[in-house]
């Protein structure tokens, strides 16, 4: 039986297809969602490995992060929707999320809208020229994602539970930034480990560097499946 939860992403951030493809063989049945970003789709390998993690059974995210004008957000989504991905990021810009949506319509594809990166703080925000600060600018572009109708928020787990409140629990939150404890933090300014943020609202976590870069890649994702398990996901036993 596969111990694999869904809930569970891992990013396949390598420059080489051939690395990507040993840490889904080393992984097996432990991991069944992978998410494909700049690295291997820019490399020209991470569509084709993409459509082949779909048809051997797995579930892929591709994280995109779309940003432009309307129109043409719009022709990246319908040929990311012909993938059989499970998931796309976007900006959580309004017009692009509009177009997004027009054009995901009738797919299973579920489009993510991405509020502030995890690697930015209140800091740099204001250099970047927002005058809000990160709680602020998350829960006005998860309420926009929501009457637009996006399907999913990507957040800091810090922010789930304000996400969960703006969009009334009717979509997805998913969390990079996640470390279990003692791991190295990287450039992620704002970590939570996988229990805790399960508790905070995130339906599903994005890990990466505490299991590709474990000596045992599989043991890492076994370890922090038991975690995820060890959540408390109904605190008032309702």
């Amino acid at each position: 039986m596969s111990d694999a939860d869904d809930r569970l992403i891992v990013p396949l951030d390598f420059s080489s297809r051939a690395e990507a493809e040993n840490l889904v063989e080393t992984l097996g049945d432990t991991v069944s969602f992978y998410k494909i970003g700049y690295q291997l789709v820019y490399g020209g390998e991470g569509l084709a490995l993409g459509r082949e993690l779909i048809d051997a059974g797995k579930k892929v995210f591709f994280d995109l992060k779309l940003l432009d004008i309307s129109n043409t957000v719009a022709k990246g989504v319908e040929a990311i929707a012909k993938t059989g991905a499970s998931m796309l990021t976007i900006h959580a810009y309004p017009q692009a999320m509009a177009g997004a949506v027009l054009a995901a319509k009738g797919s299973d594809l579920t489009l993510l809208a991405v509020t502030v990166m995890t690697s930015m703080d209140e800091n740099d925000l204001m250099e970047a020229g927002y005058d809000r600060d990160v709680e602020s600018l998350v829960g006005v572009r998860s309420f926009q994602a929501k009457e637009l109708g996006m399907g999913g928020i990507v957040c800091s787990a810090h922010e789930a539970a304000l996400v969960d409140r703006m969009t009334e629990g009717t979509m997805d939150i998913v969390t990079p930034g996640i470390r279990p404890k003692g791991a190295d933090v990287g450039d992620q300014k704002r970590v939570v480990t996988p229990k805790d943020a399960l508790e905070f609202g995130a339906t599903h976590l994005v890990i990466g560097r505490p299991i590709y870069g474990a000596k045992d890649p599989a043991k890492a994702a076994k370890d922090i499946l038991t975690e995820m398990d060890s959540a408390d996901l109904d605190p008032e036993g309702d």
